[in-house]
Formats: C-alpha cells, sequence, structure tokens
C-alpha cells in the first residue's frame, strides 16, 4: 500500500487554502530545482476552490506549465471542458502567466488527437512537482472509469503510454487521460475529496473492502512509487 497521510478540515475553503499552500510549495521548489515547475490537476466541481486559492500564491508563474490529468473530448467553449474550468478558475491575475498543456486537440476523436496530445505531455519535465487527483462516486480517478475500454492499459504501472484515449458507460464523452506510471512520476500526489460518502468510498477503497476492490482508484493507493495526500473535509 502507498504511504498515505490524511488531512481533514472543517469546511472546503479552509481545505482549498492548506491544499492550495502545500502545492505552492511544491511549485517553488520545482522552480527553485530546475527553473521550472509542473502541475496537474483534476476538472470537476470540487477543485474550483483550491484552483482560486492557488491563483492567489506568490510564485513565478511565468515558470509554471499547468496540464490537466484528463479531459473530456470537448473544445473549450463547452461547459464541460476542464480546460476551461482551469482558465476560468486557476489561471488567473498573476497565474495567468503560467503556461497551460491542454489534453484536447481539434481532431475528431481522442484516438485521432492522440499523437498530438501525447506529444505535448512527453515533452513535460518529469518528474511533475504536483498532481491533484478526484475521486468520483464509482471509484474512478483521472478517466479510469470501470468498465473502461482502456483501463487496464492505462493502469499498467509499466506501460510506455503517457496518455490514452477512454471510453466508459459512466464516463459521458470520450475523454483522454493520463495513464498510471505519469501520474506516479511526481514529487507531491494529492489526493482531494469532500464529503462522508467520499471518506466513507476512500476507507472502503483502501482496505479493499467488497465492490470497492475493483474501484479504479485502488491503483493509486496500493502503488508504492510515490506517498499519497489525502485533503479531505466534510
Amino acid at each position: 500500500m502507498a504511504e498515505t497521510s490524511l488531512y481533514s478540515y472543517s469546511d472546503g475553503a479552509t481545505l482549498a487554502a492548506g491544499l492550495a499552500e502545500r502545492v505552492a510549495v511544491a511549485l517553488r521548489e520545482g522552480i527553485a530545482a530546475r527553473g521550472v515547475a509542473v502541475l496537474a490537476v483534476s476538472g470537476g466541481r470540487t477543485p474550483t476552490r483550491f484552483f482560486e486559492q492557488l491563483a492567489r500564491a506568490e510564485l513565478d508563474w511565468s515558470k509554471v506549465q499547468v496540464t490537466l490529468v484528463d479531459e473530456r473530448w470537448v473544445d473549450e467553449g463547452s461547459e464541460r471542458s476542464n480546460a476551461r474550468l482551469v482558465k476560468a478558475h486557476l489561471l488567473q491575475g498573476p497565474a495567468a502567466a503560467a503556461r497551460f498543456v491542454p489534453l484536447y486537440a481539434d481532431a475528431p476523436t481522442p484516438e485521432d488527437g492522440l499523437a498530438a496530445v501525447a506529444a505535448r505531455v512527453e515533452a513535460l519535465p518529469r518528474p511533475f512537482d504536483a498532481v491533484v487527483l478526484g475521486m468520483g462516486n464509482d471509484g474512478h480517478t483521472a478517466s479510469f472509469f470501470p468498465g473502461g475500454d482502456r483501463l487496464a492499459e492505462a493502469l499498467d504501472p509499466v506501460g510506455r503510454a503517457s496518455v490514452l484515449p477512454m471510453r466508459a458507460e459512466g464516463a459521458g464523452e470520450p475523454r483522454i487521460t493520463l495513464t498510471l506510471p505519469p501520474l506516479l512520476a511526481t514529487r507531491l500526489l494529492c489526493l482531494h475529496i469532500e464529503g462522508e460518502d467520499k471518506r466513507r468510498l476512500f476507507a472502503a477503497a483502501q482496505a479493499g473492502e467488497g465492490a470497492a476492490a475493483h474501484y479504479p482508484v485502488r491503483a493509486v493507493l496500493t502503488q508504492t512509487r510515490v506517498p499519497v495526500a489525502v485533503y479531505w473535509c466534510p
């Protein structure tokens, strides 16, 4: 099992502030060590307050590269776009100086755009300085959905692909996702969850109880490559 630390907060605002400070420290350390820092973030509703807090962090944003852990195959004009969310809530003010690396390409399908997106991802410095994951009620993280058509390939700890298309019944649109190896190639790996239901789901996934033994997020929780910092509030 991964070395796991749980950071509990009274509410979402204080969690966002605490997580933003932890990530900002990692980015500053990355800049100091190699002149550039790389951050990979998740979409959805949960990280919005965290993005807004991090956007106010004092650091040299011109030396930060921001990408996504996964993306719906929609352009930035769609309200479903994770890129749109990041640009609206994180890449604002001083943080607008960061370089954004999208996972969407102007192609009909993620399969058609895969080569272009993979080239962008593989050009990012490794290890990443921080990766912030979320978790769905079905136990998915990134676009590692139960029943995903390329789930086994995406979760292969020694797989060569850095990014893969993903189609699954619970995913809605076709998606594209970083695979497990690049997500684990980071100096700081955080899992951001909110609500009592998510806390119970996380505990079940960590223990491998019943149906939770098959939740894709277990690939993150059972690896031994990098510690997992879990940030939670009710």
